[in-house]
C-alpha cells in the first residue's frame, strides 16, 4: 500500500467520523437559568414565527403600572408546527399566561416552556423539558419594574 493510499484512507475515515457526530450543539441555552421558572400574564404583542428561533413577545403590566415587553424564545416554525403551534395561534391582543426559564442576566426574556391562552389551550413548543428542573405551577405574577435593556434578546 502506498503512502498516498494510506493518506486517502485516513482522510476518508476522518470525514466519516465527523459526519457520524451528533449536530445537537446548534445553539447554547446557557443564557437561561435552568433552575428557575417564571410565569407571567400579559397580552401578545407579536409572535415571530421565524427561523432559526421563534419569539413570543408579550406586554406585561408591572406592579407599578408601567409596561414591560417580555420575549419568550422557542424553536423554529417546523418544530413549533410539529408541536401543534401554528403561525396564527397567537395574535396581537390575545391574553396569555406564559411560563419560561428566565435569562440569567435579568433581561426580560426567557426560554418558552408553555403558554396558556384565555380559552384554556396550552401551547408547549418543546417535546421535552429544556432541563431536568421541574416546571412548577407558580402563582401568576406581574413583572417588577425594570429599566429598558440596552438590547432586547433576539433583536440585537
Amino acid at each position: 500500500m502506498t503512502r498516498q493510499s494510506i493518506m486517502r484512507i485516513a482522510v476518508a475515515a476522518g470525514v466519516l467520523a465527523c459526519l457520524a457526530m451528533p449536530t445537537s450543539a446548534h445553539h447554547s441555552g446557557a443564557m437561561f437559568d435552568p433552575e428557575k421558572t417564571i410565569t407571567l400574564k400579559g397580552v401578545v404583542k407579536e409572535f415571530e414565527y421565524t427561523n432559526p428561533h421563534s419569539w413570543l413577545w408579550i406586554t406585561v403590566t408591572n406592579d407599578d403600572q408601567t409596561m414591560t415587553d417580555w420575549g419568550f424564545e422557542a424553536e423554529g416554525p417546523s418544530s413549533l408546527f410539529r408541536a401543534g403551534i401554528k403561525n396564527g395561534d397567537l395574535q396581537p391582543g390575545d391574553k396569555v399566561t406564559v411560563t419560561g426559564r428566565p435569562m440569567r442576566d435579568g433581561r426580560p426574556a426567557a426560554a418558552w416552556v408553555n403558554a396558556v391562552k384565555d380559552d384554556g389551550r396550552v401551547l408547549q413548543p418543546r417535546a421535552a423539558p429544556v432541563t431536568t428542573a421541574p416546571v412548577t405551577t407558580a402563582p401568576v405574577t406581574t413583572a417588577p419594574a425594570a429599566a429598558a435593556p440596552a438590547t432586547q434578546p433576539g433583536r440585537n
